[in-house]
């Protein structure tokens, strides 16, 4: 669900090139103590318990390493064969059948397309196979104390983990995650699964690392809460250039580039259908591969598209789970 947002000066040195792989990390330093008092004073931690939480935290080089690789700038071309392959696709539609029934409680429940859930699950865990071999504590304590630029935002990534697993009965030793924090076969970040997770199969607690019904629901939940709209359009085609300079900057500023959809239209000069409720368009542009001729493809992404980049800004994302979802109905 972490979308990479690597940007940074060339001669800004990298946070992996700033500490040694298992190194102690220092918690003694303001930053660490001030997250103790938090703990302690308002989430109900004991000091016995932050002292066993915190025991023997070393510094993970690999995940800083990983964090400054820039995997979303990849061209589209490069991008979509990572995720969306014939044998995916394969495996998705086989889930698809397979659990047809709880799929039919989940659409009705949230009113969110199967196939959009079985290729976020497909893309974020490859159908649960691989949910991230990174002790997730360790990780996000990394990240807190390592990482500066995103420093605040992992801090209070660690301060929900920490009450998800208690809140749940999980040990904090136990979850395996992504490098960037994410965990379970959604790949959901701790903030997003203590907001968003759901309990579908009944047994009071929220698990998406083992149980179907949860995940699946919880991904649908997450797309609900931002918007999607059952069989409503994802995406549309607009051609192979922009006919005016506000659709460039729209390109340009990304998922919050809005435009009207009827506006885009007559600038475009194509047939549009109307999205939900009005609401606006955001332009997505795809690198074509070279041998193709290169050039761009743009299209307009509709709510149902702003929904997927919510649960990873990327847009090359968003188009990947569509396309894959796509491919699953052929």
């Amino acid at each position: 669900m972490f979308a990479g947002t690597a940007s940074f000066a060339s001669d800004e040195p990298l946070a992996a090139d700033l500490v040694a792989d298992n190194q102690l990390i220092d918690l003694t330093s303001e930053k660490y103590q001030d997250l103790f008092r938090e703990l302690e004073d308002v989430h109900g931690f004991t000091r016995q318990q932050l002292a066993a939480l915190f025991a023997d935290l070393r510094i993970d080089r690999k995940v800083l390493q990983l964090m400054d690789q820039q995997w979303e700038a990849k061209p589209y071309y490069q991008y979509r064969p990572l995720f969306v392959t014939p044998t995916v696709i394969a495996v998705g539609k086989q889930s698809l059948a397979l659990y047809q029934s709880l799929f039919d409680r989940v659409e009705k429940e949230y009113g969110v397309n199967r196939e959009v859930i079985v290729a976020i699950w497909g893309i974020e865990s490859r159908f649960g196979t691989n949910q991230g071999n990174f002790e997730l504590k360790r990780t996000l304590n990394t990240l807190f104390a390592a990482y500066p630029r995103r420093s605040d935002f992992f801090r209070k990534e660690l301060i929900n983990f920490l009450i998800l697993c208690r809140e749940n009965k999980i040990d904090p030793q136990s979850v395996r995650g992504s490098y960037a924090g994410a965990f379970g076969q959604s790949q959901f970040m701790p903030s997003s699964f203590n907001e968003y997770a759901v309990d579908f199969d009944g047994d009071n607690r929220r698990d998406l690392i083992n149980s179907l019904p949860d995940i699946f629901a919880s991904i649908a939940n997450y797309l609900s809460k931002f918007g999607w709209v059952l069989d409503a359009p994802v995406y549309a085609e607009i051609g192979g250039t922009l006919n005016a300079e506000f659709l460039t900057a729209a390109h340009k500023t990304g998922r919050k580039g809005f435009v009207d959809w009827q506006v885009l239209a007559e600038t475009q000069q194509i047939v549009l259908p109307p999205p939900p409720s009005e609401g606006q368009l955001t332009i997505v542009g795809l690198e074509l591969p070279p041998q193709a001729g290169g050039g761009m493809r743009f299209v307009a992404g509709y709510p149902n598209f702003q929904a997927i980049t919510a649960y990873n800004h990327s847009s090359k994302y968003a188009m990947a789970v569509t396309e894959m979802a796509e491919a699953f109905k052929n």
